[in-house]
């Protein structure tokens, strides 16, 4: 696995297939990247918020314009006048939102973590098409993905700090949210960020275990491919390229920690689903 953007990211995540280009996050610096998926090269910033930026999803029929989960919160962004305009803040102030992804139907799923990682006090929520924000999962500690199947009747979720991905239903009409089924343990390291290949495999960025994880839809761990940072924190397959975005942070050693890596001879993947706004 090679160096694809030699940028030090503090905390890159959400990588997502757009439009041809791959679109990332440094979480912590509240700044959304880009960069070519063809070539590698510098990064572009693309926009930059004073409050943590946990992940984008590209707004359907409106180019330039994202969903964002940031802060405490969502908010539409608008990179071609450098516009914000928050929708809801409804996590409290000691969180802030982190891994966030849309569902095949237009609906962002995203994940708000305690910035001291209290247990039990993470949320999932859910952006609906007419932008109401719906609280759907408590109990959580460090939610992360979410990834979903292309039929979006299977969405999974993991919890970091738990060191487990679960497995729910997911009724594509409605948006409801079956119970969760425990679907992989990961022991050396934790589960961060996910994506879902073009076979519907699964795969994980295992943080602190300079490795990403591909399990078959059964469970079953399928695939072992090394990265060499120790944090790895989010995944994402094109035409048959895998990149992995990570995290230099607490980290000494210097790059490539916190670098954009990618590997050929991967699955193919699907670009990420957009925002569908009903309005």
């Amino acid at each position: 696995m090679d160096v694809w953007c030699a940028i030090d990211c503090e905390l890159g995540e959400g990588a997502r297939w757009v439009d041809g280009r791959l679109v990332f996050v440094d979480i912590l610096a509240g700044r959304l990247l880009t960069v070519s998926a063809d070539e590698p090269g510098p990064a572009e910033e693309l926009f930059r918020l004073d409050v943590p930026l946990g992940a984008v999803a590209p707004v359907r029929d409106r180019p330039g314009r994202w969903l964002a989960a940031a802060g405490r919160g969502f908010a539409l962004l608008d990179e071609r006048d450098g516009s914000v305009e928050w929708l809801d803040r409804p996590a409290p102030p000691t969180s802030r939102m982190n891994d966030a992804v849309c569902d095949p139907a237009g609906r962002m799923w995203a994940g708000a973590m305690p910035y001291d990682s209290t247990p039990g006090a993470g949320v999932l929520y859910r952006v609906g098409q007419d932008l109401t924000v719906t609280a759907v999962r408590t109990g959580l500690t460090i939610p992360n993905g979410p990834a979903f199947t292309a039929d979006g009747r299977t969405m999974y979720l993991a919890d970091s700090a738990e060191g487990r991905v679960n497995r729910h239903e997911v009724d594509p009409a409605t948006g409801d949210l079956g119970a969760p089924a425990v679907f992989a343990v990961i022991d050396e390291g934790g589960p961060d960020g996910m994506t879902v290949d073009a076979d519907d495999h699964l795969w994980v960025a295992v943080w602190g275990g300079s490795q990403v994880r591909r399990y078959t839809p059964d469970g079953r761990l399928d695939r072992v491919v090394k990265v060499p940072t120790p944090q790895p924190t989010s995944v994402c397959l094109t035409d048959g390229r895998l990149f992995v975005t990570s995290a230099a942070l607490g980290l000494t050693s210097g790059p490539p920690a916190g670098a954009l890596f990618a590997i050929d001879g991967m699955p193919l993947g699907r670009p990420a689903a957009p925002f569908v706004w009903d309005q």
